[in-house]
């Protein structure tokens, strides 16, 4: 499980990771995405390319905390392998904290 998704990408939804990952591992919901961490190859390359900083890897400390809602919705949500527009507003939620208890839904994407 090398990649997971935090709470830095709720109201945000950039999705510039999803047009760089080689092997389609992002799943979305209505308002973030998660990557699926028995798919995730570690190569790294969809870190850099988050504008909100919510891709961390596994040897982070707080990865434990989002390994189970990134593997939890995954399953449960689509697939994702375009790149789509990111919402209006999603420069202004860049670093607003406590975004998963607040803004989180466990709503699938459309």
């Amino acid at each position: 499980m090398p990649y997971v998704v935090t709470e830095l990408c709720i109201k945000c939804k950039f999705m510039d990771c999803v047009e760089v990952c080689p092997v389609d591992c992002f799943y979305e919901g209505e308002n973030t995405l998660v990557i699926h961490p028995d798919e995730c190859i570690d190569c790294g390359v969809c870190e850099p390319e988050c504008p909100a900083e919510a891709i961390i890897p596994d040897t982070d400390p707080q990865a434990e905390q989002w390994l189970g809602m990134n593997r939890d919705y995954a399953e449960k949500w689509p697939n994702i392998t375009r790149k789509k527009k990111a919402p209006d507003d999603a420069d202004a939620w860049k670093g607003v904290p406590d975004k998963f208890a607040k803004y989180f839904s466990p709503n699938p994407g459309k």
